[in-house]
C-alpha cells in the first residue's frame, strides 16, 4: 500500500494547483485575449513583495514585518515570521525577500528591511531558515547590516540570478552624492553570493557594487534571455526603466533620464553612463516589476510588467528580439485600483498584484490592501504528458551524478526543467536555451529517492520518473 501511496502522489505532481476564480472586478482586451482581474484575497497592510514560491504558494511581504504564505487555491493568508525588529516609518520597514533556487535542500528565505540601531535608522539583508513542518521561520543570519538608510529612499528589491548570485538594490538614503561614490552602498545595485560574500568576478575586487549612479530602484527581474532590468524613481522628471549593466554607471545625482541636456551629454561620454530605455515625465513613482513569457496571454509574451504607486498604472513594455530595447508600451489600467507596488507571475501564466493603499499616501477601500489577479480564464493548456512518455527521454535511469534530459523538440522562447521530490517540491530548476533540445542535470546533494521530471515546453509540460540513487 505505501508503494501504491508513492506512486499516486507522483501521479498527481504535474497537475497544477488551481487558483481561487473570484468574482470578476473588470475585464481588459488585449489583441484577441480577454484579460479578467479578480481578488484572490484582501485586508492586508502595505504589501511590498510578491514571489511565486516553489511551494506552488504565493510568498508576501508586508511593510510592517509580517512575511507569509498566500494559498493560490484559497487565498488564505499563513504568517510564517513577523520581524521583531523591522522600524516601519515614512517608506521604511520590511522591503524585498528572495527565496534560494534550490528550497527543497536550502530553504532559505533572504529579507531586507530597515531597523533601528543605537536611535539611527538602518538597512540590512538578513537570511532566514523556513520549517515547512510548522510553517516557521528561524534561524535569521545577518549577511549584510549597517546600511546607512532615511524614510525614504531605501530599495530595495532582490532577485537570485541562475549562477547563485544575488542583485540587491539599495536607495541614496537622501545621501545624493553617495550615488556616485563607489566607497558607498548606497544608490546602488549590489551583487553577492548567496553568503552575502563578494564574488570573485565582481567589477572591483573586494567590493559588493555592480552597478551604481541611481537614486531609488524598487523594480528588479530578469528575463528568459538572461537580460536583468530595474524600475527607479525620478525625483521630479524621469522615472526609468533600465538594463542593467555591470560596472555601468546610470547618473544620479547628475542625470536624471535621458542624456538629452548639453550638461549632461558632456558627464555621460566621461562617465560611462547607460541611457534609460524608457522614461517618464511626468513621474508615475514606479515599482514593481515583472517579466512575462506564457501563451495563457500571447500578447504578453517578451513584456516587462510594472506597477506604479503615485499614478496607479500597470504599464506593459513590449521588449525586442534581443531584449535591449522597450519596442511599444501600453497602459492597461491607471488609477482603477489605487496605488501598487508588487508584482509576480505564476507558472500558469497568472499575474499576481499587490496594492498598497494603506501607505498612508493612498485611500484605501474597506478591503485594502489586496491581492489582485489576472488571467485569461478561458486559456486551457495542451494535454499534460504524464507517466513514461516516450516524448520526453532521461539517461541514464536510475542515475547518481548527473542525468541527460531530452525534449521532444528544439526549445523555442520558453522551456524549463524540473526536479521535484516525492512532496512536490522543486530541488532542481534548469532553464534551457532557445534552440536546445538536450540539458544535463546536476543531482549531487540530492539524497537518494524518486523523483520526478518535468519538462515544460511551450504550454506543454511532459513528465516522467526518474531514480536517484
Amino acid at each position: 500500500m505505501k508503494a501504491f501511496s508513492t506512486l499516486l502522489l507522483f501521479s498527481t505532481l504535474a497537475v497544477p494547483a488551481v487558483a481561487q476564480q473570484g468574482p470578476v472586478l473588470a475585464t481588459y482586451t488585449v489583441g484577441n485575449t480577454t484579460v479578467s482581474a479578480s481578488a484572490l484575497t484582501g485586508n492586508l497592510d502595505t504589501p511590498w513583495e510578491l514571489l511565486w514560491g516553489p511551494d506552488n504558494f504565493l510568498w508576501m511581504t508586508e511593510r510592517a514585518g509580517r512575511i507569509s504564505r498566500i494559498d493560490p487555491t484559497t487565498g488564505q493568508v499563513l504568517p510564517v515570521l513577523t520581524v521583531a525588529d523591522v522600524t516601519e516609518t515614512g517608506e521604511s520597514g520590511l522591503l524585498g525577500m528572495a527565496l534560494h533556487p534550490d528550497f527543497a535542500t536550502s530553504p532559505y528565505v533572504y529579507v531586507v528591511y530597515n531597523y533601528t540601531n543605537n536611535g539611527t535608522l538602518q538597512e540590512k539583508l538578513v537570511r532566514y531558515t523556513y520549517a515547512a513542518a510548522t510553517n516557521t521561520l528561524g534561524s535569521p543570519l545577518i549577511l549584510i547590516g549597517n546600511i546607512t538608510a532615511t524614510t525614504t529612499h531605501s530599495g530595495s528589491r532582490l532577485l537570485i540570478l541562475p549562477d547563485r548570485t544575488m542583485l540587491m538594490t539599495t536607495g541614496d538614503a537622501q545621501i545624493r552624492s553617495d550615488a556616485q561614490n563607489r566607497a558607498s552602498l548606497n544608490g546602488k545595485i549590489l551583487r553577492m553570493n548567496l553568503d552575502g560574500t563578494v564574488p570573485a568576478d565582481n567589477p572591483t575586487p573586494g567590493s559588493l557594487v555592480y552597478t551604481f549612479g541611481h537614486r531609488n530602484p524598487q523594480g528588479l527581474a530578469r528575463a528568459t534571455s538572461g537580460r536583468v532590468y530595474s524600475s527607479e524613481h525620478g525625483e521630479n522628471v524621469e522615472d526609468e526603466v533600465n538594463l542593467v549593466e555591470v560596472n555601468r554607471n546610470y547618473g544620479w545625482p547628475s542625470i536624471e533620464g535621458l542624456c538629452d541636456q548639453p550638461a549632461e551629454q558632456t558627464f555621460c561620454a566621461a562617465n560611462n553612463v547607460r541611457e534609460p530605455l524608457v522614461s517618464y515625465t511626468p513621474t508615475l513613482a514606479v515599482a514593481g516589476l515583472t517579466y512575462y513569457a506564457h501563451p495563457a496571454i500571447p500578447e504578453w509574451n517578451n513584456s516587462l510588467l510594472m506597477v506604479s504607486l503615485k499614478a496607479g498604472t500597470l504599464t506593459r513594455l513590449q521588449l525586442n528580439t534581443a531584449g535591449d530595447q522597450v519596442a511599444s508600451q501600453n497602459n492597461v489600467w491607471s488609477g482603477t485600483y489605487g496605488r501598487m507596488r508588487a508584482i509576480c507571475v505564476s507558472p500558469q501564466g497568472r499575474v499576481y498584484v499587490g496594492t498598497s493603499n494603506r501607505d498612508n499616501r493612498g485611500n484605501p477601500a474597506a478591503t485594502d490592501d489586496r491581492i489582485l489577479v489576472l488571467e485569461n480564464r478561458s486559456y486551457m493548456p495542451s494535454a499534460v504528458k504524464n507517466g513514461l512518455s516516450s516524448l520526453l527521454r532521461i539517461s541514464p535511469n536510475p542515475a547518481t551524478q548527473s542525468v541527460a534530459v531530452r525534449l521532444p523538440s528544439a526549445a523555442g522562447s520558453r522551456a524549463t526543467i524540473q526536479l521535484r521530490d516525492v512532496l512536490g517540491r522543486a530541488t532542481r530548476t534548469v532553464e534551457v536555451a532557445a534552440g536546445q533540445q538536450e540539458v544535463n542535470v546536476d543531482l549531487n546533494g540530492l539524497r537518494s529517492g524518486m523523483y520526478m521530471v518535468q519538462a515544460q515546453l511551450g504550454d506543454t509540460q511532459y513528465t516522467r520518473r526518474l531514480v536517484v540513487q
